[in-house]
């Protein structure tokens, strides 16, 4: 399964957005959706995971700002963010995993860049 990551762009501090993750076929037997996002000079970093049951884990900087959701029947899953900080900017990816917290094995993809400045 491909995934293509989109939804970014430019935004102000406060703003909101929402990612989404489409993926080239089924993803109801997939266990565990997550989103990455890296920024340059570091490592990547899982921002938010959910698991087929409806289990969810985030970052401790996203937590109560960002909703990851999926909707199987659409193939699709998406992080929605609110309340964006200037250090939420970076290139965000979504992939997939067997575990919340386990490692991805997915390509990677393009991703979407996310950019909060004023």
């Amino acid at each position: 399964v491909q995934l293509q990551a989109f939804g970014g762009g430019l935004v102000q501090p406060g703003g909101s957005l929402r990612l989404s993750c489409a993926a080239s076929g089924s993803i109801s037997g997939i266990a565990v959706m997550a989103w990455y996002r890296q920024t340059s000079g570091k490592e990547r970093e899982m921002v938010a995971s959910m698991h087929v049951g409806g289990n969810t884990n985030y970052l401790d900087s996203v937590r109560g700002r960002s909703i990851i959701y999926r909707i199987n029947a659409k193939n699709t899953v998406y992080l929605q963010m609110n309340s964006l900080k200037p250090e939420d900017t970076a290139v965000y990816y979504c992939n997939y995993q067997r575990s919340l917290l386990g490692t991805p094995f997915g390509s990677w993809g393009q991703g979407t860049q996310v950019t909060v400045s004023s």
